[in-house]
């Protein structure tokens, strides 16, 4: 039960949190895109976390340990910073928004930005069930092996596709157009990310230089 309860609390502490964040610089409770969202958010992280204890215990460690106290290396550290501050971004902006009206998001909008969060973070779990070395540190660890098929067949890093996908949804669940501003940047952080990461995934596991030629797109599918 403790260890069924562990997934269920991380799940609930971004919500919470990130709700903090957007009803005190939105200044209202009066804000239904926002407790919508929020919901989604819970429920969508909790399904997630519950789902991976019970099939793939370790992969869902190697998720939970995360952030930039988590990197071993200066420079991905930094990266990994400069995301969590689109990620909160993101939410700031389109909390603005709303206090101000600078946006008139239809609420058809709206529920297509819940849609594409909750499939960002189902692809982000099928990603860590495709490969259970998926971790959200840049690291290759003993023993690791080259995944190639499924979501990793199309681009190779699904994990920062669902990312993407992620961080376009949050701004217009939240009813705001200005909040999408933040996918510049959180899209340039995460391409410089990568590019570092790549370095180390070709000196250090093997058959990855092969591999970049066989999936040619790091990111988008025809794209990069």
């Amino acid at each position: 039960m403790k260890a069924l309860l562990r997934p269920i609390l991380v799940g609930l502490i971004e919500p919470v949190v990130f709700g903090l964040i957007t009803f005190l610089v939105a200044g209202t409770f009066d804000y239904w895109q926002a407790w919508l969202f929020l919901a989604v958010f819970a429920f969508s992280a909790c399904i997630s976390g519950v789902y991976l204890l019970r099939t793939h215990p370790d992969a869902l460690k190697r998720r939970m340990r995360a952030g930039p106290t988590a990197e071993t290396r200066t420079r991905q550290k930094a990266f990994i910073a400069g995301w969590y501050l689109s990620l909160v971004s993101a939410f700031v902006i389109s909390a603005l928004d709303h206090r101000f009206g600078w946006s008139q998001v239809p609420t058809a909008i709206c529920l297509i930005g819940n849609v594409l969060f909750a499939l960002a973070l189902a692809m982000v779990t099928l990603v860590v069930i495709q490969n259970s070395y998926a971790a959200a540190v840049v690291r290759v660890e003993e023993g690791q092996k080259l995944v190639s098929t499924g979501l990793y067949g199309l681009v190779r890093h699904p994990m920062y596709t669902g990312n993407v996908i992620l961080i376009l949804g949050i701004p217009l669940a939240l009813g705001s157009y200005w909040g999408l501003l933040v996918l510049v940047p959180a899209v340039f952080v995460l391409a410089l990310r990568i590019r570092d990461e790549e370095k180390l995934l070709q000196d250090e596991l093997d058959g990855y230089r092969e591999y970049t030629q066989e999936v040619p797109h790091r990111l988008v599918p025809g794209v990069w």
